[in-house]
């Protein structure tokens, strides 16, 4: 058997693995991301919903998990721990993803996003959120 077909083999068992634990699995995954996101940021992403629907995020940009969160003035926040820049102009780290949050005109003079007059810290939930999704 070659290398190729063993590793090719492995991704397959991986796969079916992954697949057989089902909720359980995802479960897991999630709270996993989410203990990331909380080291990333020192945000709770459990507060997160609330503040998102309160400074309205939700309004400008689809953001999964948030119901109602279907806006199409400002980009999907999916996936955006996958992102190089945030607003593309920032790097995509964690403080600067919580400053962008805060104050954006500090990044980009000319932006769009408004400052909504979120707080630091309920700005960290918000990225400890959208890096756990």
């Amino acid at each position: 058997m070659t290398r190729r077909r063993i590793v090719v083999g492995a991704a397959v068992l991986c796969g079916l693995v992954a697949a057989a634990g089902g909720a359980a699995g995802l479960a897991v995954s999630r709270e996993r991301a989410d203990t990331v996101a909380r080291a990333m940021t020192g945000g709770d992403p459990e507060r997160a919903p609330d503040l998102i629907r309160r400074y309205g995020c939700a309004g400008c940009h689809t953001i999964p998990g948030i119901p109602g969160a279907d806006g199409q003035v400002g980009p999907s926040l999916d996936g955006l721990r996958r992102r190089v820049y945030v607003g593309g102009v920032a790097l995509n780290r964690p403080d600067d993803l919580v400053w962008w949050i805060v104050d954006p005109q500090a990044f980009s003079p000319r932006s769009a996003m408004p400052a909504t007059g979120i707080a630091e810290a309920e700005a960290r939930d918000v990225a400890a959120y959208l890096y756990a999704r």
